[in-house]
C-alpha cells in the first residue's frame, strides 16, 4: 500500500450504527456495514472489505432485545461479544478490550477526549484508532455524516477489527449494555 505518512481517515457515509460505508479520502481503503437481518430474535450485520473484494469479513449477530451475541471472523468459530470485547473489572461498559489478530491487546473507551467519541490505544496508551462525530454547526456535506474513523497508518491490518469492535461498543453504549 502507498504511505502517505497520514492515518487512514474512514468517512462515515451515514454515521448510522445500521449501516454505512466507510472510505478512506486518499481512496486506500473501503469498508462496508450492512445491517443483513432485522428480527425479534436477532440482528446480524457483516463488514465487507470492499478494497479486497465482496466476500463478508466478520459477521455480527445480536441478540434479542438487542443483547450482545456472537461475532465471527471469515468462516472462523462464532466467538461470544463478551469474551471478544471484554469489560475490565476496574472499567465501566463504557471501556473495553480485545486482542487483535496481531496478538496484541487495544482497548476502547468513550468519551476520554473532548474531540473524539470514541479512542483506541494499546498498551503502551498510544492511539491506534478514533470515531469523531460530526463537529456542532460544520456545514451539511452531501453522501457523508462528517463522522469519521481514523486508524493510524501503521495499522491498516486490523482496519477490519477495529470497526467491528467499534460498532460493538457504538451498540453498548446505543442500548445501553
Amino acid at each position: 500500500m502507498t504511505s502517505y505518512g497520514m492515518p487512514y481517515l474512514l468517512e462515515d457515509k451515514t454515521g448510522k450504527l445500521t449501516g454505512s460505508h466507510f472510505v478512506d479520502i486518499n481512496d486506500r481503503l473501503r469498508l462496508t456495514l450492512r445491517c443483513t437481518t432485522r428480527e425479534a430474535a436477532h440482528t446480524t450485520y457483516i463488514i465487507y472489505n470492499t478494497t479486497a473484494g465482496t466476500d463478508p469479513v466478520v459477521t455480527l449477530n445480536f441478540g434479542s432485545n438487542n443483547s450482545l451475541g456472537t461475532i465471527t471472523f471469515g468462516s472462523g468459530p462464532q466467538v461470544p461479544m463478551n469474551s471478544f470485547l471484554e469489560p475490565s473489572p476496574n472499567e465501566n461498559a463504557k471501556s473495553r478490550k480485545f486482542i487483535g489478530s496481531d496478538g496484541q491487546q487495544y482497548r476502547w473507551s468513550w468519551r476520554t477526549t473532548q474531540s473524539e467519541e470514541w479512542t483506541c490505544t494499546n498498551t503502551s496508551n498510544q492511539q491506534v484508532a478514533s470515531y469523531s462525530l460530526k463537529v456542532p454547526g460544520e456545514p451539511e456535506y452531501d453522501h457523508s455524516s462528517g463522522c469519521v474513523l481514523t486508524i493510524e497508518e501503521a495499522y491498516p491490518h486490523l482496519a477490519v477489527e477495529m470497526l467491528a469492535s467499534l460498532t460493538i461498543m457504538r451498540h453498548i453504549v446505543t442500548h445501553n449494555l
